[in-house]
């Protein structure tokens, strides 16, 4: 069955890049102008604690989830985790401090621009993440044509997040979250009220939107709302996995009419069924949302520290074993009925991308299944780069 077409009319297209083509391996794409090494940008880690982990990464530029959590049990027995005010407050002061304190390996990313300026300095450009806007629910939404007041997310933005996630698995007040429950596989729950006045404040500042961990009502109302592009910074395609934390293909043509980025990250339960999962998957799953959003929407993303995820190298990546750490909250969750919680991990990680080295991995795997030059420039960090010149400004 031949795939549809993402909607081109929104999208933001690069001069001299042409028309958004549907991709094959195969297909001829117009190339960007020569560099002495391709672009790597990675859609979300974390700042690790050995800053030689950032050099080992070969990373020009990486968004960094500085968020500060606490545990809160839902009404239904599961937990959440949301990021308060005080807590992301500390946690981003604490991370502009390690960035500052490593001038020679950090350039703190402010404007989509800073990508250049640290890479013509040999550095990394790191641009703060928080996954929640729980982190600004305090923030008074004012009413009968007053303009809003938003002291918290101001003061965040001050002190450098440039990326807001809107929710982290279950919903707040401006949106819902992708694992809302009411025990029938799903609420999808639509952006509110309030949810639409903190867009258009994201807009204003120049703070790039993120609809990971979103519902999917809540993802196509914010790429309908917002005025600039939108991001799933880190998440895959529901085609391959049929869970509520992966994306429907109109979540992914939405992301892409707005002229965003999708990201597929590397948590293996969410790329693939089979068993053991295999760089041959993630591939897969970038040339899926090549084919769905456009080739101007695939990018790479982590969810995991820059090395990998820390326990399964301590296991020498023994999915078998790793994936125990996961099966109380999976289990918690099957007991909810929410959406492909019934079908239990095998796997946590593909072994060869749970690395530090794992952005070259991808582009050779890109270049084994026939990419060309120029698909790899955007999914290795092009798309990226084009999106935070586009908001952050």
């Amino acid at each position: 069955m031949p795939l549809k077409v993402c909607n081109p009319t929104r999208r933001h297209i690069i001069k001299g890049l042409g028309a958004a083509t549907l991709l094959s391996p195969f297909c001829t794409l117009p190339a960007w102008a020569a560099k002495s090494r391709r672009l790597y940008v990675d859609g979300l880690s974390f700042l690790p604690n050995d800053i030689n982990d950032v050099k080992a990464s070969k990373l020009d530029a990486f968004i960094a989830d500085i968020s500060a959590i606490e545990t809160i049990e839902q009404s239904d027995g599961t937990k959440n985790y949301k990021r308060t005010y005080k807590a992301c407050f500390n946690s981003i002061q604490q991370a502009a401090k390690t960035v500052t304190d490593n001038p020679e390996v950090y350039l703190q990313g402010l404007t989509g621009a800073d990508i250049d300026n640290a890479r013509a300095q040999q550095r990394t450009a790191v641009y703060f993440q928080i996954q929640g806007a729980d982190c600004v629910e305090a923030d008074a939404i004012v009413t009968k044509g007053k303009p809003s007041l938003w002291p918290q997310l101001d003061s965040l933005h001050q002190h450098g997040l440039r990326v807001l996630q809107l929710t982290h698995h279950y919903g707040n007040r401006f949106a819902g979250g992708a694992l809302d429950n009411n025990g029938n596989q799903g609420v999808n729950k639509p952006l509110t009220d309030a949810g639409r006045e903190l867009i258009t404040a994201l807009n204003q500042r120049n703070i790039l939107i993120d609809v990971s961990h979103s519902s999917e009502q809540t993802a196509l109302d914010t790429a309908k709302a917002s005025q600039s592009p939108i991001v799933l910074s880190h998440g895959a395609a529901r085609h391959f996995v049929n869970h509520a934390r992966c994306s429907s293909d109109d979540v992914i043509r939405a992301v892409a009419d707005t002229g965003g980025v999708f990201g597929v990250f590397m948590m293996s339960f969410w790329l693939t069924n089979n068993a053991p999962p295999t760089i041959e998957d993630y591939i897969k799953q970038i040339e899926y949302v090549a084919r769905v959003g456009g080739v101007d929407c695939a990018a790479v993303a982590n969810d995991f520290p820059l090395r990998g995820q820390e326990n399964l190298l301590a296991l020498n990546n023994n999915n078998s074993e790793g994936v125990k750490e996961y099966l109380d909250w999976w289990h918690s969750l099957q007991s909810k009925n929410v959406l492909g919680f019934d079908v239990v991990p095998k796997h946590v990680v593909i072994p060869e991308l749970n690395h530090i080295d794992r952005m070259s991995r991808i582009d050779d795997a890109l270049k084994k299944a026939r990419f060309k030059s120029s698909d790899r420039d955007r999914f290795m960090g092009g798309n990226w780069q084009r999106v935070l010149k586009k908001v952050l400004v």
